[in-house]
């Protein structure tokens, strides 16, 4: 994903790719902020903080070969920078608690997940996805919203790609039941206003 120093770049290279990244995958790392944050001013201001962070390093000679990846890495990190001003508990202390067993799984085929999404209403899903714990939401919105696959986002979060598998159907999993709870209350309450 990122090299060191590559001969033979010129600056407009460089200036060039950065460019052409910032027009490609603005909006995009806009609207992962926002929905990771759900305050618009704050993800302006962290999107323009990762733009910022990568241009500084593409000036001091760094290559990097995949932007995308490389700006979500930098944007998740300014992100849990940010969860961990606004929360006093560490995001490792919530990891501990929500994390995955890594070894007490086996393998989740993508098909899986997939189907699992398929199942979900997706209006019904947005409206609750921000109710997961954090460890589910930050999979399932790149996946979903971001449309990052399975083996991007365990490198984003540095993770295995079973980890991420896992995450995924639990998190869908969990959205499935929130829905299905919604429907059951709503359900009640026409029931008993018959």
């Amino acid at each position: 994903m990122v090299g060191q120093h590559k001969k033979g770049n010129t600056k407009e290279d460089h200036e060039e790719r950065f460019l052409k990244a910032f027009e490609e995958y603005g909006d995009a790392l806009f609207r992962h902020a926002f929905l990771r944050l759900s305050d618009r001013e704050r993800a302006i201001d962290i999107v323009h903080d990762t733009f910022a962070k990568v241009w500084t390093y593409v000036r001091r000679g760094h290559h990097i070969d995949q932007f995308r990846p490389f700006l979500y890495k930098v944007l998740n990190n300014l992100i849990v920078d940010e969860y961990r001003k606004r929360k006093e508990t560490s995001l490792d202390t919530l990891l501990a608690v929500d994390g995955v067993d890594e070894g007490s799984f086996d393998e989740l085929s993508e098909s899986s997940v997939e189907s699992l999404a398929a199942t979900l209403d997706g209006k019904k899903a947005f409206e609750l996805v921000q109710e997961l714990p954090d460890t589910y939401r930050e999979v399932v919105l790149l996946r979903f919203v971001d449309q990052l696959g399975p083996k991007e986002i365990a490198a984003l979060i540095e993770e295995s790609e079973n980890v991420v598998s896992v995450r995924l159907h639990r998190g869908l999993r969990l959205l499935r039941q929130y829905i299905e709870t919604r429907e059951k209350r709503a359900k009640r309450k026409r029931n008993t206003k018959t």
